[in-house]
């Protein structure tokens, strides 16, 4: 994540079941440990920055259940740190449902294991049958965002102090706190956290290094960045979003296999369930609604990136243009998928600049 690529590229959601379709197609992604670790070596000998691990403890039902069946990300992410040696590895944590002291511990193992590649994405909830799944209470949406702010503040102390400490915050009443060892080479971790609300924002200009942000269309994204540039002021904060891409030689592939495993062969209930548990449906215009369920079951409701390899090369020279840093992505089948992409996308992104050969980064 520190090489000078102007576009950074990552995976994300390999660790769950389905990964980010909600498709019934046969080569839909299997999470399974062998295949987390192979996409995941793949990604690295093609050069890719990190890979980002999706934190889910309910599926989302339907026929295939997509994330019904995922890796909890800080095992996991030691487990693929200590098989790698270059790649960035994230893990993913709903901050309400582990307590800081035993977290901290944990993600030091982690570090030490991929030498200090260990990244961690801050999530503050929304899912309440999880939350109500660890007898946790869901926060109001602003109040998460402190909850999660005095977290990572004694996260934050925890690796860096020498000798005991006592905490007395609004949510945490420690004593006589302590940890060795320290993350490896006397650093910390690489913080990240997404988040569209101004709270949500207002929180990763203050505590992490990256932010993922979403947004709908490219048309407008570069005023979208301008804007969330001028909240954070000086502080240098990296630009993400996420994705789920269908890349193929021309745009007519990729548009009939977008077809197919969507159209054709989307899990549709499960679309309807999402749509209950994040309580959105109710009056959305038809065709906003129409869209967004089609979003839903492409890619979770990430940005879909679909088309032909030098459209696509094109969309990724804008995003970065506008001010974008990289993308996490998404695809129907991990090792399916990486070999064309290393072999034909990744060329066009040196070519247009936006990466440098593996060999130099």
């Amino acid at each position: 994540m520190n090489n000078d690529n102007r576009f950074k590229l990552g995976l994300f959601c390999t660790n769950g079941s389905g990964g980010l379709a909600m498709t019934k197609v046969p080569e839909r992604w299997d999470a399974s440990w062998e295949n987390n670790l192979k996409a995941t070596l793949m990604g690295e000998a093609a050069g890719l920055e990190f890979t980002l691990p999706i934190a889910r403890w309910h599926g989302y039902r339907g026929t295939t259940n997509t994330q019904g069946e995922a890796f909890e990300t800080l095992t996991w992410a030691t487990g693929i740190l200590s098989c790698t040696t270059d790649i960035t590895v994230f893990g993913t944590l709903h901050v309400p449902l582990i307590n800081p002291v035993f977290a901290a511990k944990q993600m030091v193992a982690a570090d030490h294991a991929g030498r200090g590649r260990f990244g961690l994405n801050i999530v503050s909830g929304w899912n309440a049958g999880e939350f109500e799944m660890f007898g946790v209470e869901l926060r109001e949406h602003d109040e998460r965002y402190a909850y999660s702010a005095e977290w990572l503040e004694v996260v934050k102390k925890i690796w860096s102090e020498d000798t005991p400490f006592d905490f007395h915050g609004k949510y945490f009443d420690l004593e006589d706190v302590i940890l060795k060892p320290k993350p490896y080479g006397g650093g910390a971790p690489l913080l990240m956290s997404a988040g569209s609300s101004p709270a949500g924002r207002k929180f990763a200009a203050n505590n992490v290094d990256c932010l993922f942000m979403a947004f709908p269309h490219l048309d407008g994204l570069a005023s979208e960045i301008d804007s969330i540039r001028s909240l954070f002021g000086k502080h240098p904060i990296g630009l993400y979003a996420s994705s789920h891409m269908v890349c193929r030689p021309t745009q007519k592939e990729a548009e009939d296999y977008y077809h197919y495993y969507v159209h054709e062969m989307g899990d549709w209930d499960a679309v309807e369930h999402i749509l209950h548990i994040r309580g959105q449906g109710h009056s959305i215009p038809q065709d906003v609604l129409a869209q967004m369920k089609e979003r839903l079951i492409s890619g979770v409701g990430t940005f879909p990136v679909v088309g032909g390899v030098d459209e696509i090369a094109a969309m990724f020279l804008r995003m970065a243009d506008a001010g974008l840093n990289g993308l996490a992505v998404g695809l129907v089948n991990y090792i399916d998928e990486l070999p064309y992409i290393e072999a034909e996308l990744l060329p066009r992104l040196e070519r247009l600049g936006l990466r440098r050969p593996v060999s130099v980064q």
